[in-house]
């Protein structure tokens, strides 16, 4: 089969898997993105040829981008490699691939390192939650003892640093673009 013939037929079968996931029959997305059930019916089996008029409306009525749609049935490394950085005591596995919704970026951290006496700022917030350890988070003059099973959310226009104490600590963050550059450093 050609690559176009296999894209062609994984767009029909996301099509079909997503209208059956949500229970539907042909005639309920038929009505829901203004076509009929027996071309609906023919696309699904791939006795149609799939327009760009038709998929559009289709993905606006299974609630999915017309990009998720169509995109490449390849897949990518699926598994996520981490990225050790000795001189600053972190690894970090980015858990978000490029274009993540609003341009938020997840991150697995294992931190090693002690708290830095060097405060930072940027705009934005920062939140993360300790899957292990005890993270030290200072903000300002505070220092706060983030335990496992706790979380963190602050402005990061405060100045602010983390590191572990008493061992090790896994952290799972979400962060915007300049946490990003702050915190992950120029590797992504």
């Amino acid at each position: 089969m050609t690559q176009d013939g296999e894209l062609d037929a994984l767009v029909r079968q996301r099509i079909r898997s997503l209208r059956v996931a949500r229970g539907w029959s042909l005639d309920e997305l038929a009505a829901r993105s203004y076509l009929s059930p027996s071309t609906l019916s023919r696309i699904e089996t791939g006795h149609r040829r799939i327009a760009l008029d038709q998929l559009a409306p289709i993905a606006r009525a299974l609630g999915t981008s017309l990009d998720q749609l169509v995109e490449s049935g390849r897949d990518e490394d699926v598994v996520i490699r981490p990225h050790h950085n000795e001189q600053r005591g972190i690894t970090t596995w980015l858990l978000s691939r490029e274009g993540a919704p609003a341009g938020m970026t997840v991150a697995k951290l294992r931190v090693t390192r002690p708290v830095p006496t060097d405060l930072r700022v940027h705009p934005g917030r920062d939140w993360f939650t300790v899957l292990s350890g005890t993270v030290v988070l200072r903000l300002a003059e505070r220092t706060i003892l983030v335990r496992a099973g706790e979380a963190a959310e602050f402005s990061t226009m405060v100045p602010h640093a983390f590191g572990a104490t008493g061992g090790p600590a896994e952290i799972l963050c979400i962060l915007d673009h300049d946490g990003e550059r702050s915190h992950l450093g120029p590797h992504r």
